[in-house]
């Protein structure tokens, strides 16, 4: 997926949790498939009730600290899981990183291109608007090219990425995804108090039940403190038709901050499309799904 990614292997994960948890010893390691793992961990199941969680490429390393340091705090305001890690390894056994053990949430993901459930979009509306009302104070501020941040940082990465997707058919526009991505950017910034964001609330990121109902967000790698925009981006790359809308109206921000939800989702869509075209075809695809619903949105 990432030329230069790094991957723990089962029996790294096995004396890793021998040697620094000893009460998780005789626990099986057992990998996850393929079709489960995201872009930046690679993920073990300990037993039937926890997770390892490896990062595999140099821009998650941060993300064990962040969740020890942060999640605890939030999970009690949330109405829904999150996975507070249980314990927060140290690098050993050949494997170079911090590493965390959460627990394992029960359950399935959303149709990963496209949902139209609408109790599942209130549900996501609900936790998100739980969240963003949590006090900021004290929590890291979201870094200039990073979702939260003014989306104006994004626009470099947007323009070198435009003249590649012009090369290929995606299905799309291109100079219809650049002047799209020009409304968005035409958007007032963000000028009221920060809020505790997500930022990465996909369907690969959510747990639901058989019921389709929200059981938890998972992977935090992307949480801070700064414009809401980005959890509002999940109407266009979670939900679908109705499902959409409901999000939309229930999440409740302004239209200003609906610009900048698109234009979250336009930029990592656009720079995600040609990144993992090859790597990783899903992600692309739904990249390439994103990017048409945000033309449908703004034109």
């Amino acid at each position: 997926m990432h030329a230069d990614e790094i991957r723990a292997t089962t029996e790294q994960v096995r004396r890793l949790v021998t040697d620094q948890c000893p009460r998780w010893a005789d626990l099986p390691v057992t990998p996850l498939p393929d079709e489960v793992e995201g872009t930046d961990h690679v993920l073990f199941r300990l037993g039937d009730e926890l997770v390892a969680r490896m990062p595999k490429i140099a821009w998650a390393v941060g993300q064990a600290e962040s969740d020890a340091r942060w999640l605890p705090a939030l999970a009690p305001h949330l109405p829904a899981r999150v996975p507070v890690p249980l314990h927060v390894g140290e690098p050993g056994a050949g494997f170079p990183w911090r590493w965390t053990v959460v627990p394992w949430f029960a359950g399935g993901t959303p149709p990963r291109l496209g949902c139209a459930d609408v109790s599942l979009a209130r549900d996501l509306a609900g936790f998100v608007r739980a969240l963003h009302r949590v006090d900021p104070a004290g929590g890291p501020a979201k870094p200039p090219g990073s979702r939260g941040a003014a989306l104006r940082h994004a626009d470099d990465a947007v323009r070198r990425v435009l003249p590649r997707l012009a090369a290929h058919d995606d299905g799309f526009d291109v100079r219809a995804a650049e002047a799209a991505w020009e409304v968005c950017l035409s958007a007032p910034e963000w000028d009221r108090e920060p809020v505790w964001i997500h930022g990465d609330l996909q369907p690969g990121n959510l747990v639901v039940d058989d019921d389709g109902r929200l059981v938890a967000a998972i992977d935090f790698g992307a949480l801070g403190v700064g414009d809401p925009a980005p959890d509002v981006a999940p109407a266009l790359w979670t939900f679908t038709g109705a499902a959409r809308e409901t999000y939309r109206e229930t999440v409740g921000y302004d239209d200003a901050t609906w610009l900048r939800a698109c234009g979250w989702a336009l930029a990592p869509s656009l720079t995600g499309i040609d990144y993992y075209r090859h790597t990783f075809p899903r992600m692309a695809e739904h990249g390439r799904r994103t990017v048409k619903s945000a033309l449908t949105n703004l034109t």
